[in-house]
């Protein structure tokens, strides 16, 4: 089944006009959901616009509304909000480029694919992608989407250019409330060294196919036990707190060490609770 296209407008950079499509990247079908459904009837539940004092209402009655004081709305036409003009509805102009790593993570939304909307599109589309890839840049741009403006990031992906939408800097909370409570200590040296050699003892390309989905999968499983009428417990072991720092720097090292060595951390961490048992 072909992809609907999300977006329909110009890639534009300097003079030179791109008709080209954007599609969704990912698919909200591959995870695993529920239905919420009433027990006694077995059937599902369903959500109604309801309004308070009046009841259920019919989706033609319904405008959006601005909160600009408590209680104090400004409504709004769908065509009034329709005919607000940006040229980011049919227009991405490419305004500034940045090296590739530039970019926090934390920016990062959504991923679509941007591509030709069609054969003489290519060749320019071609042209700009093996710009972005021989100078190593992200470029960026702004487009309307789904009844927002969004910042857009422009990155080759391998035969073709994926569009990154970004969060606006007053959509991010700050760090530093966050990390207030970590003291300003540096991390004991053979510690570092360790991990550090286990990190790059670890150290692959990077395969999304090698990552899989354990939980939808006994979720699934789950399913399927009881879809054949047996009953299935699921019992959730809580770990040990292991917040306190007494043997911390001893077994740190030893898991470090057993990892780095191929062995488990925690085979070793169980081993050592159970020889603390045999000698209480």
């Amino acid at each position: 089944m072909v992809s609907r296209a999300l977006w329909k407008g110009q890639l534009r950079l300097s003079l030179v006009s791109i008709p080209v499509e954007v599609f969704s990247a990912t698919k909200t079908g591959a995870r695993f959901s529920f239905r919420q459904i009433h027990e006694p009837s077995g059937k599902p539940v369903h959500y109604d616009k309801v309004v308070e004092g009046v009841g259920p209402v019919e989706m033609d009655e319904i405008v959006k509304g601005y909160e600009y004081e408590d209680g104090k709305y400004v409504l709004l036409e769908p065509a009034e909000i329709d005919a607000v003009k940006l040229e980011t509805k049919k227009t991405l102009e490419l305004v500034q480029f940045v090296d590739a790593t530039e970019i926090s993570p934390i920016y990062f939304d959504k991923p679509y694919y941007l591509v030709p909307a069609d054969d003489l599109a290519e060749e320019a589309y071609r042209v700009v992608r093996d710009a972005l890839r021989k100078s190593s840049k992200v470029g960026l741009g702004q487009l309307t989407l789904r009844g927002r403006e969004y910042i857009a990031a422009i990155k080759p992906c391998g035969d073709g250019l994926l569009l990154e939408t970004l969060h606006y800097a007053d959509e991010l909370r700050k760090a530093d409330p966050m990390f207030s409570g970590l003291s300003g200590k540096t991390s004991d040296k053979d510690l570092l060294d360790v991990a550090t050699a286990l990190i790059d003892k670890k150290t692959a390309p990077f395969d999304a196919t090698s990552f899989k989905d354990n939980y939808s999968t006994a979720l699934k499983a789950l399913v399927q036990r009881k879809l054949k009428g047996k009953k299935a417990k699921i019992e959730v072991e809580e770990e040990d707190d292991k917040s306190k720092r007494g043997d911390n720097v001893v077994d740190l090292m030893s898991a470090l060490k057993k990892s780095l060595e191929g062995g488990s951390a925690k085979t070793s961490a169980s081993k050592k609770s159970t020889a603390k048992k045999k000698s209480a």
